[in-house]
């Protein structure tokens, strides 16, 4: 079932005045696009995207209010389809009684803002964009680590919330642990976050549930964080074959986009959050151009063909 945000939810978060078709607070909106209909004020119709969020502005006002009584009329019944969700008008401005007619018998919601028109696009856009995203939970703990975000995974007990509090007592931040909620932007990013009732909250067998934010102070906790690497802990096996090179660049794939993926294989005198760290830190270099796997490569090649040429 496709993700909605009633229009109610609009008004409260951005305290809009409502008009009239307060009986069509509890409609959905299903797009984060937004319409400003410009071109439908001037009859054109073809192509209008009536399920979208309707924002009228000066421009499209100032239009609406050079057209004959007929006119007026038959845009707004035009305008206000079977599925549009509201129309907002911006900067306080009067509301065409045409509007308001046709809104009250259609049910659909008429509301007003104080705010600039580019302002209140951009913020409703912003708004819809959150609400809407694609969304999933995954178990594992989401750590800020130099700057990238790095999503801890692995089975029960393989050690991902004493990893995380090692890397707390290095500096690093956390985000969430045992429940990571990740949203996906519509340029297919990846945010992660933590549910509301465990934010701030670190797991540790044992010792049981502390505070991070209270034992280490406001700056070793963050709300949210983009994921762009996944670290995977796993039980050494000894006939397992681990890359020892780097080369190999495995990725896997969260809601619709694939993430770099590093298998770190956990086994006794292991510092993770040490391996973890420079993980992050050979993640950006990747990211800078610089490759150490990739330059001892070719480093080796070239030293064997010149070894080929002396033996030649």
């Amino acid at each position: 079932m496709a993700k909605k945000v009633k229009v109610s939810e609009l008004v409260q978060q951005f305290q809009l005045e409502v008009i009239s078709g307060e009986q069509g607070l509890k409609r959905g909106i299903t797009t984060d696009d937004l319409n400003r209909p410009g071109l439908e004020m001037a009859g054109y119709f073809e192509y209008h995207p009536q399920e979208r969020v309707q924002l009228l502005g000066r421009t499209e006002l100032a239009f609406f209010a050079m057209l004959t009584a007929e006119e007026r009329k038959d845009r707004m019944e035009r305008l206000c389809g079977e599925h549009t969700p509201c129309v907002v008008v911006t900067r306080t401005l009067e509301v065409p009684e045409e509007l308001i007619a046709i809104s009250q018998v259609r049910d659909i919601p008429v509301l007003r803002s104080n705010m600039a028109t580019t302002i209140l696009s951009s913020r409703i856009t912003g708004f819809l964009e959150r609400k809407l995203a694609p969304t999933t939970t995954i178990h594992g703990v989401l750590c800020d680590v130099n700057g990238v975000g790095m999503l801890i995974t692995g089975t029960s007990g393989i050690g991902k919330s004493e990893t995380a509090l090692e890397l707390v007592k290095r500096g690093h931040r956390l985000i969430a642990d045992d429940a990571v909620e990740i949203r996906q932007t519509s340029d297919n990013q990846l945010h992660g976050s933590a549910p509301e009732l465990i934010r701030h909250l670190l797991e540790i067998r044992g010792v049981g549930i502390i505070n991070v934010m209270t034992l280490f102070g406001a700056g070793a906790i963050r709300n949210n964080k983009r994921i762009t690497l996944v670290v995977r802990l796993e039980a050494w096996q000894q006939d397992k074959q681990y890359d020892r090179l780097g080369l190999d660049e495995e990725t896997t794939r969260i809601i619709d986009t694939d993430i770099p993926l590093v298998t770190i294989p956990v086994r006794p005198g292991r510092n993770l959050a040490v391996i973890i760290e420079v993980a992050a830190m050979n993640y950006r270099l990747k990211q800078m151009g610089l490759n150490a796997a990739l330059q001892f490569t070719n480093k080796l090649t070239a030293t064997i063909a010149e070894d080929m040429d002396d033996m030649d």
